[in-house]
């Protein structure tokens, strides 16, 4: 079987990869498959669907794939890890989809590559399901994000906090280069690969800047205003990453790798969903500055290409950097603007939407069903998930009256924005522990279906909708690596 690869990025030098096999999967079985994707990938689902588990175990892979490991490095936590790169993790090759956009495919859990380390380049069946379900959960919502095109059982047991049944997820992404990528050859004085870079991203990323004078300030600032716009919708249905290390940042503005993260319950922007992150560096309320973080380490690996002496560069990359906390608040505000229904800006709306968080914080408020609610009070009543707010109230509705608009359109728009259902860590845990102890795929069947229409009235599954119990509340998230 032929897909229609082709190796844009396996045409770089040597230095930007490594050909690697796949490890032989003793007895793969499948149990998710994405026929959608696969369709939009120009693949015919139906024929591969039989044998999707061979295929994507690695033990039948499609003749014209060219496996191959990406090198990268990354600040991890805060401290610089020179080599990185993709330990249990082979690109086969980029597909054009319908729309004629590349779209890179690559098996994630599929054994050693020379940037293992110490690691065994495996994945369990847990930590891969859980990626499958949130991206296509994000990629539901309307948030940029890698996609999950398939996940199969390999038959062998790997050891994480026990022995774990083994899986390997395929991943579908705009690209998986990263900041850390650039940052490997920074760190190396490889000013040549830098560039090399930077035209491969500009060509598939931005291909507006392919003229532009200064292309790698330009480059710094495209990338930084998708990041804007990708942090304010997390923040929009209360996403929390976990894990925003340099080498989780992709370039393209994609969602990329779905560790430690979750859908905050209560709001509070302090909440982390990482066991490890014990100053909280990854929480909610600190994501916009994470991500500029990583933006500034970015700029650092440009800044050998850029015009000019030395402090002008450093002074021009500055404005870019410093620009992007305007940028995300702007962006961030304007989805709060979409989900609290207002159409028209007006001078008071951050001051309307400050508040309404702090009434949230104060009475922790569902932060989903908080917003959800909101649309059956446009015309009066009270908001369940939110206590000692009939002040807020008044004020939202009154601020609604500057924008005449009938009740059922705008609570229709407001639905349209604010889910029902997200998939909530207690009952995503409950399914991945169903599918890893039992092999009993139902429960995550029946969530993928819920959160692959988050914002529809789905009657028998109100419950899906409430916040976890306190007996339910997950206390301990890690990475699953």
């Amino acid at each position: 079987m032929r897909f229609g690869f082709e190796h844009i990025y396996a045409a770089l030098p040597p230095v930007f990869h490594t050909a690697v096999q796949p490890a032989a999967a003793p007895a793969p079985s499948l149990l998710a498959f994405n026929d959608a994707l696969a369709s939009g990938l120009g693949l015919d689902a139906a024929a591969l669907r039989p044998i999707a588990h061979e295929v994507f175990s690695g033990r039948q892979l499609p003749e014209d794939a060219r496996p191959i490991a990406q090198a990268y490095a990354g600040h991890q936590f805060g401290h610089f890890v020179p080599a990185l790169g993709d330990g249990r993790a082979l690109l086969l090759g980029e597909l054009r989809d319908r729309h004629g956009t590349l779209r890179d495919v690559q098996l994630k859990g599929s054994g050693r590559t020379p940037w293992s380390r110490a690691g065994d380049g495996l994945a369990a069946v847990g930590p891969m399901l859980r990626e499958y379900l949130l991206s296509e959960a994000m990629h539901a919502l309307g948030i940029p994000t890698t996609r999950s095109l398939a996940v199969v059982a390999t038959g062998a047991m790997v050891r994480r906090e026990g022995v774990l049944p083994g899986a390997i997820l395929t991943r579908v992404a705009a690209s998986h280069v990263r900041v850390g990528t650039f940052e490997y050859f920074a760190a190396r004085g490889d000013v040549a690969s830098t560039r090399t870079l930077l035209d491969w991203c500009i060509a598939r990323h931005y291909p507006e800047l392919r003229d532009v004078a200064e292309a790698p300030l330009e480059f710094l600032r495209a990338v930084a205003a998708r990041q804007a716009r990708l942090i304010a919708l997390w923040c929009g249905v209360g996403f929390i990453h976990g894990v925003m290390n340099t080498d989780n940042m992709a370039i393209s503005g994609e969602t990329i790798d779905y560790g430690p993260c979750a859908f905050m319950d209560h709001y509070d922007p302090a909440t982390v969903f990482s066991s490890i992150d014990h100053r909280g560096r990854y929480g909610y309320g600190n994501q916009s500055a994470i991500a500029q973080w990583n933006l500034a380490r970015l700029a650092e690996c440009l800044l050998p290409l850029m015009q000019g002496e030395a402090e002008e560069k450093v002074a021009r990359a500055t404005v870019v950097i410093n620009g992007f906390t305007g940028e995300f608040d702007a962006a961030f505000l304007q989805q709060m603007r979409r989900k609290l229904g207002l159409t028209q800006p007006q001078p008071d709306d951050t001051e309307l939407v400050n508040e309404l968080l702090q009434v949230m914080r104060a009475a922790r408020a569902d932060f989903t069903l908080a917003f959800r609610q909101l649309a059956d009070a446009i015309d009066g009543g009270s908001v369940p998930a939110l206590e000692n707010a009939d002040a807020w109230l008044d004020r939202w509705r009154t601020r609604l009256a500057l924008e005449p608009m009938p009740a059922t359109d705008r609570r229709a728009a407001m639905r349209a924005v604010n889910p029902a259902f997200i998939p909530r860590n207690h009952r995503l845990e409950a399914a991945l522990d169903a599918a890893s102890t039992r092999s009993d795929m139902a429960p995550f069947n029946e969530l993928l279906a819920l959160v692959q229409r988050p914002f529809d009235d789905q009657p028998g599954f109100e419950a899906w909708m409430l916040p976890p119990a306190d007996h339910e509340r997950v206390l301990a998230t890690f990475c699953g690596t």
